[in-house]
């Protein structure tokens, strides 16, 4: 079992950015990879990025390519997500997601590990 937590979460105008932490429990975390996944209100859950265990391997929504950068360290058992040039229709519930595979997926449902969330609202 591994509990994540997010923080990083606010209002920000359109233009802006935020960063998005996301802290693991486990001292095994490096060997997990990581994915942000966000949900908005009547919409299904998104993916939006995964980092490999060794954070070489990346890949993106197209949504979000380009503005998003997913990254993490190791020795800190914590990944980031770095969101610029923010739109209102970012505006969601961001979660972390994990899973002991080493595959990167971009199914929600290939990952058994989930935090709480953390809100960001884009103001247009």
């Amino acid at each position: 079992q591994v509990q994540l937590v997010e923080s990083g979460g606010g209002l920000v105008q359109a233009g802006g950015s935020l960063r998005l932490s996301c802290v693991a429990s486990r001292s095994t975390f490096s060997s997990y990879t990581m994915a942000w996944f966000r949900q908005a209100p009547g919409k299904e859950r998104e993916f939006i990025a995964t980092s490999s265990w060794t954070g070489v391997g990346t890949a993106y929504a197209d949504s979000v390519k380009g503005r998003f950068t997913i990254s993490r360290d190791n020795a800190k058992n914590a990944m980031y997500l770095q969101m610029n040039s923010l739109e209102p229709e970012d505006t969601a519930v961001y979660y972390c997601a994990a899973t002991r595979s080493s595959y990167t997926y971009a199914s929600p449902s290939n990952y058994p590990y989930w935090g709480q969330g953390t809100q960001v609202t884009v103001s247009s």
